[in-house]
């Protein structure tokens, strides 16, 4: 158990942090989930009535409602964004107003209200494109659209604000993948998941592209490890999150591959290719995080295809296909944010 923190998760509600909040009310921390909870109230519905789970319905760009999050906070896990390259595209000036205008004023009010680590998800698609085998943090960022931008500006003010008593943490995750009560269906894995399951088709766009991968609950499994980590050993760091490193192609036989093993129902599946404009491909390597923190994934890609073939045989997730719900550009087009 670790000692109990106050912990402000942004964005708590959405696809990670849905998994993340629950691990750390269960290691006996305070938890302040700052969230416009667009996508439903519901996600934390086992814990509604936890006495150390406090929900802020809130925009981050709202300062009032940031300093009322950080009152009386030790750890801030910034998780809130506008996620996804289409999502961004959708509404450029939205996309800057939250992912980067934001930013920095978080994190003034985050060392004056007293929080002493925070903690940042960018993404490794801040590397863009690399033919290099083994992209390592000192890779040049390459960001070719402005999630993956956005992500790198604001891991050079991170660099700037990080102080002494203020102890700051940048981690690049891969994509993830695999199930959540706030489930995404528009993320690589999934996507090809959700196609053969519900579908009986997988169509490859491209294919050779390499996309690096990580479980959902290896990643919110770092995040829990970060809250106790001294400050010695991550200050003013900055960490590849990834396990495996699969073409497109990779993923949706290895997809194609569970699914007819656990469901031979759906047997055979197809699998189709289609030309792409998509120029992203890169590989990361986790190296430094396994070196310093010992932190190493357990779960593969194909744990995360069986956990979501799972659910929806369940019928734990309905209307996969056309519920707006599972995609974030649909549920933005739908309500209008702004």
């Amino acid at each position: 158990m670790s000692n109990p923190h106050s912990i402000l998760v942004t964005g708590g509600a959405g696809y990670v942090g849905s998994v993340l909040v629950p691990k750390l009310l269960d290691e006996g921390h305070r938890v302040k989930v700052m969230d416009l909870f667009i996508y439903g109230d519901d996600v934390f519905q086992n814990y509604a009535s936890h006495p150390n789970l406090e929900l802020i319905k809130g925009d981050i760009r709202d300062e009032d409602i940031v300093r009322l999050g950080v009152a009386n906070t030790d750890t801030v896990i910034h998780l809130a964004c506008i996620s996804n390259d289409p999502s961004c595209d959708l509404d450029p000036e939205l996309t800057k107003s939250i992912n980067f205008d934001a930013f920095l004023p978080m994190m003034k009010l985050s060392k004056d209200g007293g929080v002493g680590r925070f903690v940042f998800a960018s993404s490794a698609s801040v590397y863009g494109i690399s033919d290099q085998p083994n992209v390592t943090e000192d890779h040049p960022r390459i960001p070719v659209t402005d999630y993956n931008k956005y992500k790198a500006l604001c891991e050079d003010v991170i660099a700037d604000e990080q102080s002494a008593n203020f102890d700051t943490v940048v981690i690049r995750p891969a994509t993830i993948c695999g199930y959540s009560s706030r489930l995404r269906l528009d993320l690589t894995v999934n996507i090809l998941s959700n196609h053969a399951y519900n579908k009986g088709e997988i169509t490859v766009f491209g294919g050779k592209q390499y996309r690096p991968n990580i479980h959902i609950d290896d990643i919110t499994d770092l995040y829990v490890q970060l809250v106790d980590e001294p400050a010695e050993r991550i200050s003013g760091k900055t960490y590849n999150a990834g396990y495996q490193n699969n073409t497109v192609m990779d993923i949706a036989s290895a997809v194609k591959g569970v699914i007819e093993t656990e469901h031979p129902e759906k047997f055979p599946l197809s699998l189709v290719t289609t030309p792409s404009d998509d120029v992203r491909s890169y590989r990361i390597t986790s190296d430094k995080i396994a070196r310093e923190l010992q932190f190493t994934p357990k779960h593969t890609i194909e744990d995360a295809v069986s956990d979501l073939c799972g659910a929806f045989s369940s019928g734990k997730v309905t209307d996969s296909l056309t519920d707006s719900k599972y995609y974030n550009i649909n549920t933005m087009k739908e309500i209008g944010l702004r």
